[in-house]
């Protein structure tokens, strides 16, 4: 097992810090992390939130590239319908170049209605729109005089110069939670992004080999909620207001879109306070590194995870605070894991 974390880079009102501020505080984290021993740095991406979520994570990867040798450096996930396919080739290109090869692409189809609305582009067509530009982006990266004739986009005798470091190309991972779009990421010969909820792994391994494709080439991401403080009282402190305000985003636009079995439901708490008891608060992963490690455990004896993804700075988080615990996790919990 490999891990990493992720960063989307809140800045709710009620926390708020200058952009630049908050932005360097967050990639002299990233460079912590690295010497910290963690495999990847993933980025997220929405739009047009009131709280900045990084609206373009491609520029972040390269900002990290230059300030980072080993750690590798992803996407989970870009929105690939908000995308144009050639200019996803070219920029994922120079940031593979500028890591030395360190870049995963991790694909999207996307889900919050108000992102679609607001670029006028049919929901409807967006799984069509995410298989489209990854096939062209795959073809782009390992083709020469590649003639396209999509439903979407078109292009004519184009040869990608210059080409990605890694061969045959960049590792790309596909993010799903449905069953019909975990299946499609097996047949896409594509590395699987997971989020919260039953595990995928079955439905996807039995797909790949249905689909002539060996498992253990492919890997499984799987995103938790991680926080570890020297005590339980500490850290819930520390992040309740945090975690309670970043759910309550997701519950919204999860409910809008409701794809997949509880999605409708929305986020059913009202006060932070009343995360730790219940079993949201139960689930995740917040207390000392003893704590921490037990539901490590439980989670690896029932997630097959090959990447797992640390969800420690959240939203309006003092970033020296989010460092601090991933300095715990690292020292205190990795150990334990890596390789198993």
């Amino acid at each position: 097992m490999k891990f990493g974390m992720i960063h989307d880079f809140r800045n709710p009102a009620r926390w708020h810090r200058p952009y630049p501020e908050l932005y360097h505080a967050m990639l002299n984290q990233i460079v912590r992390a690295e010497e910290l021993g963690y495999d990847n740095v993933w980025l997220a991406e929405h739009h047009f939130t009131e709280d900045g979520y990084n609206p373009s994570s491609l520029p972040t990867a390269a900002a990290i590239a230059a300030r980072t040798s080993r750690i590798r450096i992803g996407t989970y996930i870009l929105l690939m319908p908000f995308q144009h396919p050639v200019r996803v080739a070219e920029d994922t290109t120079c940031i593979d170049i500028w890591s030395n090869g360190r870049f995963d692409l991790g694909a999207g189809q996307g889900y919050a209605a108000g992102e679609f609305q607001a670029l006028h582009i049919p929901r409807t067509e967006r799984s069509a729109r995410l298989a489209e530009g990854v096939e062209l982006v795959r073809r782009l990266w390992t083709e020469e005089n590649v003639t396209f004739e999509g439903r979407f986009t078109q292009v004519s005798d184009l040869t990608l110069s210059p080409r990605p470091v890694q061969q045959p190309h960049i590792p790309l991972w596909i993010g799903a939670r449905a069953d019909k779009a975990i299946q499609r990421v097996a047949q896409m010969g594509c590395h699987l992004m997971a989020t919260i909820g039953p595990d995928p792994a079955p439905l996807y391994i039995q797909t790949l080999r249905e689909n002539g494709y060996d498992p253990a080439d492919f890997n499984i991401g799987q995103i938790r909620m991680v926080y570890v403080a020297e005590n339980e009282d500490q850290a819930w402190e520390d992040v309740q207001e945090h975690l309670h305000y970043s759910m309550q985003y997701y519950g919204i636009i999860l409910a809008e879109a409701n794809d997949a079995p509880g999605d409708a439901d929305g986020w059913q708490f009202t006060h932070a306070s009343q995360l730790r008891d219940s079993g949201f608060g139960r689930a995740a992963m917040i207390g000392t590194p003893d704590q921490v490690a037990r539901k490590m455990e439980k989670f690896r004896q029932r997630f097959h995870c090959t990447h797992f993804v640390l969800g420690t700075q959240l939203p309006g988080l003092d970033p020296q605070k989010a460092t601090r615990s991933l300095e715990l996790f690292a020292r205190e919990v990795l150990p334990a894991f890596r390789g198993r």
